[in-house]
């Protein structure tokens, strides 16, 4: 494993050229609050040049330079910088900036890069989707060598110009950022190369999926690096998404993958690692989730051991709570009354188990069972549930619990839409498996899996469905063993479970 020491070593030289480059601090006109609106978060210089030293290989004669996106022109600047440092014979750099309070100052920022004809630049203003995907379709304009971004960050709607576009050159997708990543590699020349910062949320997800599929099928990934603070990356913009840089190659062969981590953009403790793709995308997941491993993990998840099930494979099945609250407000109640079921919402789920009712809660903690509420409610009874949403306090993504019948009064239940359950086709669990799934949910292990590649708080039922767990027999055991201790630490509970996956190892 490469550690920090060799990261200064090497890129010393390129640190030295990027301070010494002739870019100037742009002030921003652009207030904060605007540039969120715009999905705009400005690169620190330290990323810049670490992003710029990603790319790999020679530079070829000519040099064909996009930064879709350019803000103050940092990352062009720590590109050009690392061109220069490798010898760099002829660049010609293309800056997209929608932001015409920035411009002017970008503009500044290029004329000074340029060195006659060997160096030359140009500003593009305008919206770079638009741009781009008109220059597809028409199959006309520049193609690029290499290409280096910061993409904004910020939703489309489904009926937007923007997403219309973007469906035009094949790619389905939901986020800005995906969608200028897809057009900046549709736009590299065969082996050209890209560097982006993005946040990691492409990585899950049904939403995302189109563009891992995309991106996929055109690209070799090289390497990944992930900022393990979630608000260290941009800490002047109060960004909390989780940020990797990833590099990629349009049409090379896929080979193994370079993993590197870091706290923040000080790089002081960089790490990397090597793995072979089919440890970072796995060849049985339909959905191409992108794992990334940033420790290790022990033996409990390396694709052998006792943990290879699917659901399917041991009869369960996960749902997201099937009651929306806003859409039945007429039979909610804030408290039981005559004619009303439970209610659970997070809320009601602590350490020690679910309490229920909690008069102080602002959630209803009951709803009338009636015609228009019936087939949205559960049979009482044993079910695993975990949140879809934890806090970022919460030292655990997965947090489960077990539903007792015994402490919830009724025939039904109504599961709110912020919950995620584990069933049997809407009926309840077996009471082991129920306790069994619960402990090897809250495991540690599991946790550490998860992480590879969910980068956020959200857990969605898709990530549940994609995990593997242990056989039915296993969990039923697991099961009755935690239903007769008189308490479950985390040290218990990581303990048993390394005792299951490698029983011949304890």
């Amino acid at each position: 494993m490469k550690r920090a020491e060799n990261l200064t070593l090497s890129f010393d030289g390129e640190l030295a050229s990027c301070r010494a480059s002739p870019l100037k601090e742009i002030p921003e006109p652009t207030p904060k609050s605007q540039q969120s609106q715009l999905g705009q978060y400005m690169t620190p210089a330290a990323i810049a040049t670490f992003m710029a030293g990603m790319f790999e290989g020679r530079f070829p004669a000519m040099v064909r330079l996009l930064d879709a996106g350019a803000g103050r022109g940092a990352l062009t600047g720590a590109f050009i910088a690392r061109w220069e440092s490798k010898g760099g014979k002829r660049l010609e750099a293309h800056a997209y900036e929608f932001d015409g309070e920035v411009a002017p100052g970008l503009q500044e920022n290029l004329q000074a890069l340029r060195d006659g004809d060997r160096v030359t630049t140009k500003l593009i203003p305008g919206d770079f989707i638009e741009n781009a995907a008109t220059m597809l379709r028409l199959q006309h304009g520049p193609r690029y060598t290499h290409a280096i971004l910061n993409p904004p960050y910020k939703k489309i709607n489904s009926g937007s110009r923007h997403r219309e576009l973007l469906r035009l050159i094949g790619l389905e997708t939901v986020n800005l950022y995906t969608g200028f990543v897809g057009l900046c590699l549709d736009l590299l020349e065969p082996r050209g190369q890209l560097v982006a910062i993005i946040p990691r949320s492409f990585c899950n997800g049904p939403y995302y999926k189109p563009f891992r599929a995309f991106m996929l099928r055109r690209a070799a990934v090289r390497h990944l690096h992930l900022f393990e603070s979630r608000n260290k990356a941009f800490k002047d913009d109060a960004v909390l998404q989780e940020n990797v840089i990833i590099s990629l190659e349009r049409g090379a062969v896929q080979g193994d993958i370079t993993i590197s981590t870091s706290t923040d953009d000080s790089f002081q403790d960089y790490s990397e690692q090597k793995y072979r793709f089919g440890q970072i995308v796995f060849s049985d997941n339909p959905e191409t989730f992108i794992h990334i491993p940033t420790e290790e993990l022990g033996e409990e998840f390396n694709g052998a051991g006792n943990f290879r099930f699917n659901l399917v494979d041991i009869g369960v099945n996960v749902s997201t709570g099937p009651v929306v609250d806003f859409r039945l407000r007429n039979w909610l109640r804030p408290m039981p009354e005559k004619g009303t079921i439970p209610l659970l919402y997070s809320g009601h789920f602590t350490a020690t188990g679910v309490e229920w009712p909690i008069a102080t809660m602002k959630k209803p903690n009951a709803i009338h069972r009636n015609a228009a509420t019936e087939k949205w409610l559960y049979p009482n009874g044993f079910y695993a549930v975990v949140r879809r949403f934890s806090s970022k306090e919460e030292k655990r993504r997965i947090v489960s619990t077990v539903i007792d019948p015994e402490r919830l009064p009724g025939e039904v239940l109504g599961f709110e839409n912020h919950l995620n359950v584990f069933h049997q086709g809407r009926r309840p669990l077996p009471e082991y498996i129920a306790r069994g799934l619960s402990v090897f949910l809250n495991s540690t292990a599991v946790d550490k899996y998860f992480r590879r590649f969910n980068g956020h708080t959200q857990v969605n039922a898709t990530d549940l469905k994609l995990m593997k767990y242990p056989d039915r027999e296993t969990l039923s055991q697991l099961g009755a063993w935690a239903k007769q201790q008189p308490g479950l630490t985390q040290e218990i509970i990581d303990q048993k479970i390394r005792t299951i996956a490698w029983p011949m190892n304890t």
